[in-house]
Order: structure tokens, then C-alpha cells, then sequence
């Protein structure tokens, strides 16, 4: 179908903001506001989501501001279920509001509408539904990740506010993006030519920054109309702080000059928690520990974790830790076997003990339950992906002709990959390849669980479809990788190489792969399979666009593959 540039906002009631007659409380900051950040939700359960808005005075320095949330089972509030008055949106928040309507009458499996109210401005008005207890037919997911604010337009978010049905929207990371404005910085050429320029100018590394930069992101109409579309169920990558972030640093951080690590930890997971729609870290927990499970009636279990902050230790990269000699011929030859020890050591690991116990009680318990169904909500692509050896793929001649077009940069930067991929190396040694050791443990617990989970991954900016097994061969989980919203692939760099194409020729569990396309995996679950759909919107750089189904693929309940179709 083809899609043009009219909000989705008003479908919600959320065209603008309204006025409502009503007092401003005593005490409070009576300035005019508005809601300009939209609203959200996110985290449902059967009987409590959470409900999250962000109040924009005119005055920020006159205090604090009552606010009012409405909860009803019709668009026009003639039905209104609960409404909590007394809500504060506070300076020390960055005037964001976020209320748990934790068993105060919401019902399994129901849809709502709500809103909030402040100094008689009505917010846009949002939709929502509640988690289903007991027997379910069916449930959807859009599955989200990666989208860079100058990279383009947020037309995949456009089409997911479309949808008759959609559950929950599913975003594993990268809300946002750390980095400056410069003529160089990640995306600006996009950025530059569509005026989407970050806010603030610079790499964000204090509070303050990190603030503006969740404020920017959300100012994005489309990206307000998934919001008011639909719960979200969120966790973060690397991106939301820095990138290639580890436990205990990030390659993105310098301390010499960006201060002390856990100093822009702490800010970053603040000003998450302040703007996202996910439940606060109970108190006495680990603010990073935001793993946890979301249980559609008795047909699935949506597992969260966490892979960056917890258990992860620091990547690999071929440039510090790959060692090289003189062959023969004087050229350097890479010590590949050096590097594979280092690689597969066995301490390395994305999750952690603790966290991987949790995961496998998690499993065992859904299986116990019955539900055909586990859904593992990953940021990083699991399966084994051994970079493509391009002299392998065709003659000379047709190789260099695949290189000619290439910029002089990226050429040499395909060549020396191209030397390392001969040697059956991975492509990407951020994602689960970095640690063998770790994801042969996590096998371990899926069958220790007696589950083949459904695998979730964001993080490449890519679509892959694959089918994971562990090291003696066994099929253990199917996995589908969702492209990016509108963060630049690394096929867009190739130009016409297809490096999709070579990756799934190249690699016995990868069945497809897409290094250019951008959009989203639907994911719908019935008792009797599971059907993928890779959505792909047709441009990221103007309207009107065209969304299409670029494969499909179903899991059959039971099942250890999968069928195209």
C-alpha cells in the first residue's frame, strides 16, 4: 500500500493539544503548558500498564505541576475506568510524568484510551491494551530497534500506527544515539540533507544532554503516533549511552576527556528511566537489571534481557586484539589462531550467571504453563555469521568489479575485512560470535528448559532470519533480526555488493538476509505457529513511501525450523 505524510495523530484524538476547563491547584506552577512530547505506555500486564507523558511549562522555574491521567474504554472518555488526580510533573524529572495503574481498574485483555490533563490543557490521547489472562487465539508484535534521528524519517514508525492490530510494539534498543552534529558524525549526510540535525550539537555526556537528546527524539510525529498506537516494551543496546558499550566502559567513552564512566552511566539511565514508559527499578535492585517477562495468556512468554550492562564483558574489535607477522612475502598475515583463543576463552559472556538462571526459571516456568510459545526480546544477533570470503565468491575480475564503484575508504575497508573473512572469521564481534563460550551456556539452558525459543534481535540494522544451533549441531531457537527504523545498514555503504546474499550463502544458519531495507518484523503467534513477517518500507528520505512484506516465514508449534511463507 502506499502511505502519504498525514498524521496518524488525530486516528487518537491527538491532533493537539485541548483545552479543558478546570483550576490550577494551589501550590503549583501556574504557567501555560503543553504536551509536546505526545504520550506513551508501556509494560502492560493483565491488570496495570504504565502510562507516561511529558509536561512542557512555559515557565520551568515556578515549580512543579499538577497533573491528571484519565483512563477509558472508549475514545470520547464517556467511559472513563479510573482516573488519578495528584500527579506531579517536577523539575528533578525533567517535567515527566509516569504512573503504574497497578490494579486499579484495568481489565485482562482490554483495550483503553487515555490522557492527561494539566492547567486545563488536555494531552493527545493515547491507546493501550492490557495483557490477556487465560486462553488466547492470538497475539501481534511489531519488533523495533535503531533509530538514528538524522538517519531519516520514521516512516516504519508511520506504518506500525497504521495497523488494525498490533499488541505491543517490541523495541530492543538504540532509542536513541549519542552522537554530535559534525559534518563527519554517524548519519549527518542523511541528516544534513533532511535538517534533521541532534540536539544538543554535541556527543551527549551529562545529564542535561542525554534529556534533550530523549526530548528530540520524542518531539518526532511519527514516532508519537506508534506511542499512541500501542504499548511499548522496551529495553536498551549500546546506543543509549555509547556505542559498544560493555559492564565497565564503551568504546564510545573517553574518560580522559568525557569523565568517569559510571558518572555517564548514571545520567544516561536516568534520563532513560525519566523518559521512557517501563517501570521504575524496584527499590534495592540494580538499576541495569531490567530484564523481565511479560506473559500473553496461555499462548506465549515475551523474556527481556539485557545484554550490555550487567554481564557483558568488553568486545573484541580486529583492530586492538588481532596480532599480525610477516608472510613470505613481506605482507602481514593476521594471527588468527592467537585470536581465537582469546575469543573463545571461556569466561566471556553477554548475560551473565545470574541473569541466565533467571532466564531458564523464566522458560521453565512458561513451558510448565503450557504456553507453546517463548519469545526471547535480544538485542544482538545469535547466530553463527562468519564474515563473507569474497575471493571465494567469484573470479577476480568479478570481484574487483563488485569494488570498482566503491568509495576509496570503504574499499580499503572491505579489503582488509576481506582478509580477515578468508580465515572464517566473524562479521561482527559485538554480537553473540564475540562470545561462543556465553551463548553455548545459553543453549545449555534453553535445553534445560526443554524449549526452542523464538529469538528477537535488533542491533545490525539488518533483517536475518536463522536458525541457531548450538556446538554439537542440535537445532536450538529460530531467530528473526529486525532491520533498522532509520539507522544506516552496512549494505548502504556497498553499493550494489550483496552482501545479504553473500552472508546467507556464506553461513549454514542463516536462511535470509537483508543489509539495506529498513522497517520492522511483525511477529504473530497463534497456538498452532508462529508467522514473521519482515516489513520494509520503501524510503527513509521523503513521503509518500510504499510498505511491503519483503519474505515471511513460519514456525510451526513443536516444530525445530521453519518454512518460507
Amino acid at each position: 500500500m502506499t502511505l502519504d505524510r498525514r498524521s496518524l495523530l488525530g486516528w487518537f484524538g491527538a491532533g493537539a493539544a485541548g483545552s479543558m476547563a478546570g483550576p490550577v491547584a494551589a501550590g503549583t506552577n501556574p504557567s501555560a503548558v503543553s504536551f509536546a512530547h505526545g504520550v506513551a505506555s508501556g509494560d502492560p500486564m493483565p491488570r496495570s500498564v504504565v502510562f507516561w507523558t511529558r509536561v512542557t511549562p512555559a515557565d520551568p522555574a515556578a515549580g512543579d505541576i499538577e497533573v491528571v491521567l484519565e483512563v477509558a474504554t472508549d475514545a470520547d472518555f464517556s467511559r472513563i475506568v479510573h482516573r488519578s488526580s495528584g500527579l506531579r510533573a517536577r523539575a528533578g524529572r525533567d517535567f515527566t510524568v509516569k504512573h503504574d495503574l497497578d490494579g486499579q481498574g484495568l481489565e485482562p485483555g482490554t483495550d483503553y484510551h487515555y490522557r492527561f490533563i494539566a492547567n486545563g490543557v488536555t494531552s493527545p490521547v493515547g491507546r493501550t491494551r492490557t495483557l490477556a489472562l487465560g486462553a488466547l487465539a492470538e497475539a501481534r508484535l511489531a519488533v523495533v530497534s535503531c533509530q538514528l534521528y538524522p538517519g531519516g524519517l520514521y516512516n516504519a514508525y508511520d506504518a506500525i500506527a497504521r495497523l488494525e492490530q498490533v499488541d505491543a510494539v517490541v523495541h530492543l534498543g538504540d532509542y536513541i544515539y549519542e552522537y554530535g552534529a559534525g559534518p563527519d558524525d554517524y548519519g549527518m549526510e542523511t541528516g544534513a540533507a533532511l535538517n534533521r540535525l541532534p540536539d544538543p550539537p554535541h556527543e551527549i555526556v551529562s545529564l542535561d544532554d542525554y534529556r534533550r537528546r530523549h526530548a528530540q527524539y520524542k518531539s518526532d510525529p511519527d514516532l508519537q503516533a506508534a506511542h499512541a498506537r500501542a504499548p511499548f516494551i522496551c529495553v536498551w543496546d549500546d546506543h543509549e549511552l555509547a556505542n559498544d558499550t560493555w559492564n565497565t566502559g564503551a568504546q564510545n567513552h573517553q574518560p580522559d576527556t568525557e569523565g568517569a564512566f559510571v558518572t555517564r552511566k548514571a545520567a544516561a539511565l536516568r534520563a532513560y528511566f525519566e523518559w521512557m514508559p517501563i517501570r521504575e527499578p524496584v527499590p534495592g535492585t540494580m538499576g541495569e537489571a531490567i530484564q523481565r517477562t511479560f506473559h500473553f495468556g496461555d499462548l506465549a512468554s515475551l523474556m527481556m534481557v539485557e545484554t550490555r550492562l550487567q554481564g557483558r564483558m568488553r568486545q573484541l574489535s580486529y583492530g586492538a586484539d588481532m596480532g599480525f607477522s610477516a608472510g613470505p612475502d613481506g605482507r602481514p598475515v593476521p594471527d588468527v589462531a592467537a585470536f581465537e583463543t582469546l575469543r573463545q576463552a571461556e569466561d566471556r559472556d553477554l548475560l551473565g550467571p545470574a541473569q541466565r538462571e533467571w532466564l531458564g526459571r523464566e522458560l521453565a516456568t512458561s513451558k510448565a504453563a503450557g504456553r507453546p510459545w517463548q519469545v526471547l526480546g535480544n538485542q544482538v544477533v545469535m547466530a553463527r555469521v562468519a564474515g563473507p570470503d569474497i575471493a571465494a565468491m567469484a573470479t577476480p575480475e568479478a570481484v574487483a568489479g563488485m569494488l570498482a564503484g566503491l568509495s576509496p575508504e570503504i574499499r580499503a575497508q572491505v579489503e582488509q575485512a576481506a582478509v580477515l573473512f578468508s580465515h572464517g572469521l566473524p562479521f561482527n564481534l559485538d554480537s553473540w560470535d564475540g562470545y561462543p563460550a556465553g551463548r553455548e551456556r545459553l543453549y545449555q539452558t534453553f535445553k534445560a528448559a526443554r524449549v526452542r525459543p523464538i529469538v528477537l534481535a535488533g542491533d545490525s540494522h539488518a533483517f536475518w532470519v536463522n536458525e541457531l544451533k548450538d556446538a554439537a549441531g542440535e537445532a536450538r531457537a529460530v531467530e528473526f533480526g529486525t532491520s533498522s527504523i532509520s539507522s544506516p545498514s552496512p549494505g548502504d555503504a556497498l553499493g550494489e555488493f550483496p552482501l545479504g546474499a553473500a552472508l546467507a550463502g556464506t553461513n549454514p544458519e542463516v536462511v535470509f538476509c537483508d543489509q539495506t531495507a529498513k522497517g520492522f518484523v511483525l511477529l504473530t503467534l497463534t497456538p498452532e505457529s508462529a508467522r514473521a513477517e519482515l516489513m520494509a518500507v520503501s524510503t527513509i528520505r521523503t513521503r509518500p513511501y510504499d510498505l511491503r512484506t519483503l519474505k515471511a516465514y513460519t514456525v510451526d508449534a513443536g516444530a525445530a525450523g521453519l518454512t518460507e511463507g
